[in-house]
């Protein structure tokens, strides 16, 4: 059985927040959402952890300042929230095609 591609998403990206899925049909906006909130979190409390994740899922250090300077104040976590996830997805993607070619 193929696990869902959000699913797998929020499994890779959990780790870093320290996040569970407690949903069983988790959906894209729901794991979003989660996220946005563990960003918000770390933005107020730890934002150098918050970078390092930044950098452990790699997220295009450009896109990261763009969304840290220009984006509105009250919706940088959400902004974040969906740039590490379209990363993850990317990651999944290219993961998915690669193994399949071979």
């Amino acid at each position: 059985m193929e696990i869902s591609q959000a699913k797998e998403a929020f499994l890779l990206i959990s780790k870093n927040f320290d996040l569970e899925i407690s949903e069983e049909n988790l959906t894209e906006k729901m794991a979003i959402e989660l996220l946005g909130k563990a960003i918000a979190e770390l933005l107020n409390q730890n934002l150098e952890k918050l970078l390092q994740i930044c950098y452990r899922v790699d997220l295009d250090e450009n896109k990261l300042k763009q969304i840290l300077h220009r984006s509105d104040p009250d919706f940088v976590a959400a902004d974040l929230a969906q740039a590490l996830w379209d990363r993850q997805k990317l990651k999944i993607e290219i993961r998915r095609r690669y193994s399949e070619s071979k």
